[in-house]
């Protein structure tokens, strides 16, 4: 899968699960209830213990899935990342020489902007998307404004986004959005309900579609 590859498929699945937890057995089995609940894009941050195990696992029993790294911030954990199977990168903020690593290991690069100046050079960084993290305080507005002079930025909210504003999101021009808390909910992660976790990604998934 090449990065454009990617960049379009994210686009018209139009959302991502994001896990991030501390417990390596929680993340596979909130992560295989995500994928129940119909997601196909998943995330695993690198501070989720033996993550890389994970990911190779995932990418392996999973052929209808795309299986990427979060909180990506050096290019070594990048290519081990990619090594393992991740077929795109996401981090928390703009860093070129991880937009670079990506780019020469042959995925997209997600990382993360707060402001029109840092999505800009995150685009001419070479990084087909921009991840908006955190979500500024004006919600979806913010995406249509930056989209106004700069119709060329693919952004993706990941911070911020909840079952209920799904749509404004994307509404407002959103390449996708990912959802972190609001499906997997720590709470829930850590007393194993996963079927409640699956119960949301259907939900969310439905917020998504009637976008």
């Amino acid at each position: 899968m090449t990065p454009t590859d990617f960049v379009q498929l994210l686009g018209r699945t139009r959302a991502s699960a994001i896990l991030r937890t501390h417990d390596a057995d929680a993340a596979v089995h909130a992560m295989e209830a995500a994928v129940r609940g119909g997601f196909r894009i998943c995330e695993f941050t690198l501070t989720i213990p033996d993550v890389f195990d994970i990911i190779r696992d995932f990418s392996k029993r999973h052929d209808d899935l795309v299986i990427g790294a979060g909180t990506v911030l050096e290019p070594d954990e990048a290519e081990q990342a990619v090594a393992a199977g991740a077929k795109f990168l996401v981090s928390p903020v703009t860093d070129e020489a991880v937009i670079d690593a990506a780019n020469r290991l042959g995925v997209a690069a997600m990382p993360g902007t707060h402001t029109p100046t840092e999505m800009l050079r995150a685009h001419r960084a070479g990084a087909p998307l921009q991840k908006l993290f955190p979500a500024p305080g004006i919600g979806p507005d913010f995406v249509k404004a930056c989209l106004g002079p700069m119709p060329f930025l693919n952004i993706v909210p990941t911070h911020g986004v909840t079952e209920g504003n799904a749509t404004d999101w994307l509404a407002a021009g959103a390449h996708a959005i990912g959802f972190v808390a609001p499906l997997f909910d720590p709470q829930l992660v850590a007393a194993g309900d996963f079927e409640a976790i699956e119960a949301r990604a259907g939900r969310l998934l439905a917020a998504v579609k009637a976008a």
